[in-house]
């Protein structure tokens, strides 16, 4: 699928989510006051942020992670890992800072409940780890997993599917327990 078809999707997606508002028939909220069109907007791009960054953590933890782990050779499995989770936690670090931007704007700090201040929080240290994994951890494994890549290519090691059955192989390599530690 190119890029285009994804916006066009998108747009698409963004535009069902605005006609079908409850704010777009008249409905009114917050005590009868008519909501702006910006908090419309708004509320439309935190849900949609929020649920996106959500529902993209579920896939790839628990399901496309598990497939790939499952069915393809350690190396390939690592190798596709590095290029996916840059692009992962890229995505889910926007996500979380329109979720994050948006949320703060509806509820300013000053007039929040003490719910709404933890909902807050919630959503700033989910973003505020989502960056240190993006910045910080993804390049530090990756590099790592580069190394022991080498060092398993060398022992002749790594290539099996799933569960690494060579463990006998990897204990005595003095190379890979260095890495280990």
């Amino acid at each position: 699928m190119g890029w285009l078809t994804r916006f066009l999707g998108a747009v698409a997606f963004l535009a069902v989510g605005v006609i079908f508002s409850p704010e777009s028939f008249g409905s009114k909220s917050d005590g009868g006051n008519s909501t702006s069109k910006l908090a419309i907007y708004l509320k439309l791009a935190h849900l949609l942020c929020y649920s996106t960054a959500f529902g993209t953590a579920l896939w790839v933890t628990f399901i496309g992670g598990i497939i790939m782990f499952k069915n393809l050779p350690r190396h390939q499995f690592g190798n596709l890992q590095s290029k996916m989770f840059p692009a992962y936690f890229s995505m889910v670090g926007i996500c979380c800072a329109v979720s994050v931007g948006s949320f703060a704007y509806l509820h300013p700090w000053k007039s929040s409940s003490t719910a709404e201040k933890y909902q807050l929080g919630f959503l700033l240290s989910a973003f505020a780890f989502n960056l240190a994994n993006l910045l910080v951890f993804t390049p530090m494994t990756i590099e790592m997993m580069k190394q022991r890549h080498k060092v398993e290519r060398e022992s002749n090691i790594g290539e099996e599917v799933g569960w690494s059955k060579n463990v006998e192989v990897a204990k005595p390599s003095h190379a890979l327990m260095v890495l280990s530690r």
